[in-house]
């Protein structure tokens, strides 16, 4: 028994087949009126999903990077604290050496939560790239309520140190800070640590030394300038300075003669 085929459904079949291989049909080609609905269909399903694409998100590097502390730009010691000798009813003083670790000028500034009773010395400063300097903390040890010397006295006493990188011709004024608060780096936050006066122990003698180091910078600043010779007064005039006090001197022997006569 011969079987008949339909030519017009053995083709649409073959062409079918043939959109499956090759979706991209080239043009001047018949395709049948369900292979072109077939590819609009495909084609308007892929656009809705480009328009409704949502963003990639973040990779876990970008999150890390977000979420790191900014880079420092001062190196403390001690670095997370403030030691203090325990001497109730007195006024007591710390030290903490304060580095620029930067390849900039760093201006810095101390805060405290406890400004009536404490202060720091210099409150503040501007730091060339490697230079340090220690700084002097002074505070008042209230007295304990039962009048008795403990250590573990607590104390919300709290001090911040911040950090802004300036120009290297400007001068240091607390405004920057609030100027250019979007720039403020918050170095450390430093806890108060009290240490026995009476017990020897290397956080003591180590303060001991700070401080020392700390007094004789000041004291070179208090000196005035060594003087290197004769001075130069005006355009190219040296006088010299034994001759200067020589006629001072004349001119005041003349007046007392002229006044006892």
């Amino acid at each position: 028994m011969a079987i008949v085929v339909d030519h017009h459904q053995a083709k649409s079949q073959s062409d079918v087949k043939l959109f499956r291989l090759c979706p991209f049909w080239p043009p001047g080609s018949q395709t049948t009126s369900s292979s072109s609905s077939s590819a609009r269909n495909l084609q308007s399903q892929s656009s809705r999903q480009l328009v409704g694409t949502k963003p990639r998100p973040k990779t876990v590097s970008s999150v890390a990077r977000s979420l790191l502390p900014p880079r420092r730009r001062l190196r403390l010691d001690p670095a997370n604290s403030l030691y203090f000798p325990y001497e109730p009813g007195k006024q007591v003083k710390s030290a903490i050496r304060v580095k620029n670790t930067s390849r900039s000028h760093v201006a810095f500034k101390f805060q405290t939560t406890a400004p009536k009773s404490c202060y720091m010395r210099p409150p503040g400063g501007i730091l060339a790239p490697g230079e340090s300097l220690v700084a002097i903390v002074f505070r008042f040890v209230e007295l304990p309520e039962n009048n008795q010397k403990h250590l573990d006295q607590k104390t919300k006493v709290k001090f911040k140190i911040m950090s802004l990188k300036v120009k290297e011709d400007m001068d240091y004024v607390p405004e920057m800070f609030e100027e250019q608060k979007d720039d403020v780096v918050v170095e450390r936050i430093l806890r108060v640590v009290f240490l026995d006066a009476e017990r020897p122990s290397p956080a003591l003698e180590k303060l001991k030394r700070q401080l020392a180091e700390a007094e004789a910078a000041l004291e070179v600043q208090k000196k005035p300038p060594v003087d290197a010779g004769p001075r130069v007064v005006g355009e190219g005039l040296v006088i010299d300075e034994w001759k200067e006090r020589r006629e001072k001197y004349l001119a005041r022997q003349q007046i007392e003669a002229v006044d006892s006569l």
